[in-house]
């Protein structure tokens, strides 16, 4: 029985594995098989019938939708890989006519898709100088935080919240990750040590994996909602709010708001987490030596670690100055419009990442931190995977398919009363936001709430407000938000893993949102 190599099972992973690649039981492959199996004829199928069924609605917005739902049948059962069946809806939806090939393949130039690529490559070049490793070995020293795995995974949550708070929730998660993977090869590793795990087991199944993992990627979610620039969605669901209202939320009122409910929140994730990912292992007893000695033998840092950290550094400083502008400025300055304009989350990405290919480790030889052949190895699946998510939620905004969705089922419905609006407002918000960008769902959610509660004499301070909160959510699918499709790339969180855990978050977070935000609105004086 061959010994894993935990270290190449989860720094050299790849988001997709075949079923041939993985280490299942019996139970786990039978399982595995009839789910790609029945995604093979239930994709078709499903898009099929809904484009056959005599619906009142355009063409274009009947077409869009079937295939829509096919292809999230097609990322849910797997029987191509997820960025794949991406793909395939790409090509269906200009092979329907729903729009021209130019049209479609627009958002793949999203400066999302930037962030991706120049964030990816920053971490690769933390895992292969060992920087990440370096970097899991400090946080495992903290006091008291390498004592058990409950620790390490909240230690996580706090770190990846404040700085979501801030930063990007893009950016945040994709700077933690290479640490977030460093740590849990030495848990592994522990296990492995200890006999716990058999010789051949494969690391990147643990479930102290998708737990620390999807701690960053939910985690930077709730962060998000902390401040008004934490997140896209909150400064357009702000803006549409103080347009339709006339009323400023500061930012002050906006945190005042959002402190409770992300607090309450993050209890709830560690939870949800911790339950549906029990550790194999709790106690982590001896590894405060083992960390000592570990950081002992990595003595001081090379030259191409020092390169990293400065790339690293300078991307992370500019990643963060939008933010500290917001708080000195406001935003709505112009100072503040300049800066976050110009210091576009993807630009400084691809331009940190740049910097490893221009800071030498050794001159003479004409020698970069890293060199193409490093690049080329970082996740291009997952970043085809989002753009395919882009891509379809621009498409349910532009051909009105997200409008005509919220008004029939607000007609269908015949909702009366704050309550009522706020609780269609969340949960439309969430649906949208699972198969779309959180950017879009709040693009297209916010607006057709704000006429709905106007229609029916409320004020849609509550509603729209939950609505933008809520578009944050959607934790069930790696194309919800950009930090899903990132903890989806990093190989140890599978998509069945995802759904079920997002769909627990979804539900819990969706009462929270319906029940926390009119009670913080009359306490901190907004609507």
């Amino acid at each position: 029985m061959a010994r894993t190599d935990v270290e190449k099972a989860l720094l050299g992973h790849a988001t997709y594995r075949s079923l041939g690649e993985q280490r299942l039981s019996p139970a786990e492959e039978r399982f595995e098989r009839a789910r790609q199996t029945t995604g093979m004829w239930l994709a078709p199928l499903v898009a099929a019938v809904f484009l056959a069924l005599p619906l009142d609605m355009a063409p274009s917005q009947q077409t869009l939708a079937g295939v829509l739902l096919g292809v999230v049948v097609l990322w849910v059962t797997e029987p191509v890989p997820i960025p794949v069946g991406g793909l395939i809806g790409v090509g269906c939806i200009v092979l329907f006519g729903v729009v021209s090939p130019d049209e479609a393949l627009a958002p793949f130039g999203s400066t999302t898709i930037f962030t991706f690529i120049g964030a990816f490559i920053l971490a690769q070049a933390m895992l292969k100088h060992g920087l990440a490793r370096r970097f899991a070995f400090r946080i495992l020293a903290l006091p008291g935080v390498g004592r058990s795995t409950v620790g390490v995974i909240l230690a996580f949550g706090v770190i990846t919240c404040l700085l979501s708070a801030f930063v990007s929730n893009t950016a945040t998660v994709a700077m933690l990750l290479p640490t977030a993977l460093g740590i849990l090869t030495v848990i592994a590793k522990l296990l492995q040590d200890r006999g716990l795990v058999a010789e051949d087991f494969d690391p990147a199944r643990l479930r102290v994996g998708a737990a620390l993992v999807l701690m960053l990627a939910y985690g930077a979610s709730v962060g998000g909602l902390l401040t008004p620039v934490g997140s896209p969605p909150n400064l357009i669901g702000r803006g549409l709010i103080e347009q339709a209202t006339g009323e400023k939320i500061s930012f002050a009122q906006w945190m005042g708001t959002a402190l409770p409910v992300c607090l309450l929140m993050f209890v709830v994730l560690a939870v949800v987490l911790l339950l549906l990912n029990r550790p194999e292992i709790r106690r982590l007893e001896g590894i405060e030596e083992y960390v000592a000695g570990q950081r002992a033998e990595l003595g001081r840092l090379s030259r191409a670690e020092w390169n990293t950290l400065a790339a690293f550094g300078i991307t992370v400083v500019l990643w963060v100055t939008p933010g500290v502008v917001a708080l000195v400025a406001g935003t709505d300055s112009s100072v503040y419009d300049t800066v976050s304009n110009r210091l576009d989350e993807g630009i400084v990405a691809v331009l940190g990442a740049a910097l490893l290919f221009v800071l030498p480790t050794d001159f003479a030889r004409r020698e970069a931190t890293l060199n193409w052949s490093d690049a080329a190895r970082i996740d291009w699946g997952t970043i085809l995977l989002f753009g395919t998510g882009i891509i379809f939620g621009s498409l349910l905004a532009s051909t009105g398919l997200a409008e005509t969705i919220g008004t029939e089922t607000n007609d269908w419905l015949g909702l009366e009363g704050e309550f009522a609006i706020t609780i269609f407002a969340a949960l439309l918000a969430i649906l949208v936001s699972e198969t779309t960008s959180n950017t879009a769902s709040a693009s297209v959610v916010v607006p057709i709430v704000l006429p709905i509660a106007s229609a029916a004499g409320v004020d849609p301070f509550v509603p729209a407000l939950a609505a933008t909160f809520a578009a944050s959510f959607g934790f069930m699918l790696p194309v919800s938000t950009p930090q899903n499709a990132i903890a989806y790339g990093s190989g140890v969180v599978r998509i069945t893993t995802m759904i079920r855990s997002g769909l627990a978050f979804d539900v819990l977070g969706a009462l929270l949102i319906i029940l926390a935000i009119p009670v913080m609105v009359d306490v901190v004086g907004l609507g």
